[in-house]
């Protein structure tokens, strides 16, 4: 009896052992492509031209198109894995600053607008920290569609600061700015939610020795 006791309990000490997940699936090479991307867009002083221009842009529409790829493949195939969890938006957020900080370098973001990208960056690691703390109290913190409507008009305005030649007769600066402009006022308005959100919940909520009490 001992040894089938033995053998059973070990076999749920068998079945209780972590999966070991792949990580090269296809949607966790996508994301490594994002990140890829991240130190090319990182040699925008030496590719300031014209044609420089166009190759960093187009470069970064295939980047953040291939952020809604891998989500809807890892979904649909059932590959979502906790280290693609982590990089997804570590790429996101790696691929935004470097553009935005780039920008700056390059003088394309000149004083006066440098300070729309520092409130982007800011809320972007603001929010991210706040999902850490909402995940380890076991609450999910999902995307509003306000912080997805900051997301497109903000990928949009870099999209156009990196083509800044005109295209197609449309000044590209000009409208990268103005876009820009649109993104950090969503930015500051959306991270506002997301904080009066979480702390409003969280003053509402009482222990539970005390609802006990009551």
């Amino acid at each position: 009896m001992e040894n089938v006791h033995s053998v059973g309990a070990g076999s749920r000490d068998l079945d209780q052992r972590p999966v070991r997940e792949e990580f090269w699936n296809l949607p966790n090479t996508i994301t490594t492509f994002r990140l890829a991307v991240v130190p090319i867009l990182m040699l925008m002083p030496f590719a300031d031209g014209r044609r420089g221009s166009q190759i960093l842009a187009w470069l970064y529409i295939v980047a953040a198109l291939s952020d809604i790829l891998d989500g809807w493949l890892a979904r649909r195939g059932q590959q979502v894995t906790r280290i693609g969890k982590l990089l997804d938006p570590l790429a996101d957020k790696l691929l935004v600053s470097t553009a935005l900080i780039m920008l700056i370098v390059v003088g394309r973001l000149e004083w006066w607008a440098a300070w729309m990208a520092v409130v982007i960056v800011g809320r972007e690691l603001a929010v991210t920290g706040l999902r850490g703390i909402a995940s380890a109290g076991g609450r999910v913190m999902p995307a509003s569609w306000l912080g997805k409507a900051k997301a497109l008009s903000q990928n949009c305005a870099i999209v156009a600061l990196l083509f800044h030649y005109p295209q197609a007769g449309l000044p590209g600066q000009e409208i990268g700015l103005v876009l820009l402009s649109v993104a950090t006022l969503l930015t500051l308005v959306s991270g506002y939610l997301y904080f009066a959100d979480f702390f409003g919940s969280t003053g509402n909520e009482r222990p539970e020795s005390e609802e006990g009490a009551s």
